[in-house]
């Protein structure tokens, strides 16, 4: 039996890729090994997004290499974004590397490792056209057994002009809603609990699908045909959303009180220049709307500091805002040039020193409004879904209230009380820190 290990790197999108390829192989009788030298196939599945995921994917694939100097009969192979963006220099910087396959590939992952351990793989780039995954491919969780992602679209048609992704992942393409339905009702029986909805534009869905086809009649099914206590909607873009989505949330409690909407900024100027459809008296309207709908909603977003052109005055505004509306979860990174993105043309480029403490004004700003928003929550009693042991220790647990999202946010540490993996309980909050809670299972 042949035997293979696989590495995941960058966002959750990523992720179900790398779970369609593992639920593929082991369906093909591949056995997945977590000691990569006991494996005949390295797997690095890669983000090739911004400069920072371009590097980290170079060095673990350098780091598998190793194992490949000390076992030449083993086989490396990387796989996804990277390979789609950079294939041409690859294949000459990485000659350890036998096989590259673009994130087009994914659903052709075990005939060509079969090829190639058969030596009848000729060929050391496989980049085929657009691929689309449906709930027809098997697909092997790597989270724990109770929550997921849900990739509801590929690609995408917004054309920022700092962003890569159309490029590598192409235009728009959404899956159908009983397809949807279908994976969801999969997940349900094998214990999820919670469900988050992805894509690189939740609200986009649908639009290159029949009229009736969107965000919402795509939620009323899922509400209608699962029973998951909590749904998570993640990437949603801000001028997408709608009344009838707010409405939606108001009126069902398992659509979480809990949105991730990357704003990237709020001056006027930068946000026409990053061709974004909308601008600060936009947002101030969003925000107020949302949480007049909505009241206890938590918000995250991304914030882009250092992009071309970008003044004091601008950072001064994004400090205004964030002080003024208290946005609960705020990501803060700082704009880097991507080959190919037309943004890397503009003029007034920022120095890294300028970036780099534009940064770091803005993350210690947030963090001393995310101390004080999360006071509000000492003293209430609110549903926490258990993940299990503390990371921190195992005297505590660990878990997560809705208004936290896994892997981005802080978490609940559980300090009296037991309970199991999954498990949905009421915990009283007795202490809040930067970014995490304290408390009890009542």
């Amino acid at each position: 039996m042949a035997s293979f290990h696989l590495v995941s790197l960058g966002c959750a999108k990523n992720l179900v890729d790398s779970e369609v390829m593992l639920g593929l192989l082991q369906e093909n009788g591949w056995k997945l090994m977590e000691d990569p030298g006991a494996a005949d196939v390295l797997i690095v599945n890669t983000c090739g997004f911004i400069q920072p995921a371009v590097e980290e994917a170079i060095e673990v694939i350098l780091e598998m290499g190793h194992y490949k100097n000390d076992d030449p009969a083993k086989f490396l192979v990387v796989t996804g974004c990277l390979v789609q963006r950079y294939l041409m220099g690859l294949s000459k910087d990485l000659p350890e590397v036998d096989l590259f396959v673009g994130t087009e590939g994914v659903g052709e992952i075990a005939s060509l490792l079969q090829k190639l351990l058969a030596g009848k793989q000729t060929e050391k780039s496989y980049c085929p056209d657009r691929f689309l995954m449906n709930a027809s491919f098997p697909r092997t969780l790597s989270t724990p057994f109770f929550r997921s992602s849900v990739k509801i679209t590929e690609g995408c048609n917004n054309r920022c002009t700092y962003c890569m992704i159309p490029s590598i992942r192409g235009d728009l393409r959404s899956r159908d809603i009983a397809d949807i339905v279908t994976e969801l009702q999969h997940l349900e029986s094998g214990g999820v609990k919670e469900i988050s909805l992805i894509a690189q534009d939740l609200t986009a869905y649908g639009n290159d699908l029949a009229d009736q086809t969107n965000l919402i009649a795509l939620l009323s099914r899922i509400l209608t045909e699962t029973s998951f206590p909590w749904l998570r909607l993640m990437y949603l873009y801000p001028s997408g959303v709608g009344d009838d989505l707010l409405e939606l949330m108001q009126n069902e409690s398992r659509i979480l009180p809990y949105m991730d909407i990357p704003f990237q900024h709020v001056s006027d100027s930068i946000l026409k220049n990053m061709h974004r459809r909308y601008g600060y008296d936009d947002l101030c309207c969003f925000i107020g709307k949302v949480r007049t709908a909505v009241p206890d909603i938590a918000l995250r977003t991304t914030m882009m500091v250092g992009f071309p052109g970008e003044t004091e005055a601008d950072i001064q505004q994004l400090e205004e805002f964030l002080t003024k509306y208290r946005i609960d979860h705020v990501g803060v990174f700082s704009y880097t040039n991507e080959e190919g993105a037309r943004s890397e043309f503009f003029e007034a480029q920022c120095s890294e020193e300028v970036k780099q403490e534009r940064m770091e004004r803005i993350l210690k700003l947030q963090a001393g409004i995310s101390k004080e928003i999360l006071q509000k929550y000492v003293g209430q009693t609110v549903p926490v879904l258990v993940e299990g042991l503390s990371r921190e220790t195992d005297l505590l647990l660990e878990g997560r209230t809705v208004y936290q999202a896994p892997e981005v946010d802080g978490c609940v540490y559980i300090n009296d009380g037991t309970a199991n993996p999954g498990d949905i309980v009421k915990v009283r909050i007795t202490e809040a820190q930067i970014y995490d809670l304290v408390g009890g299972i009542v």
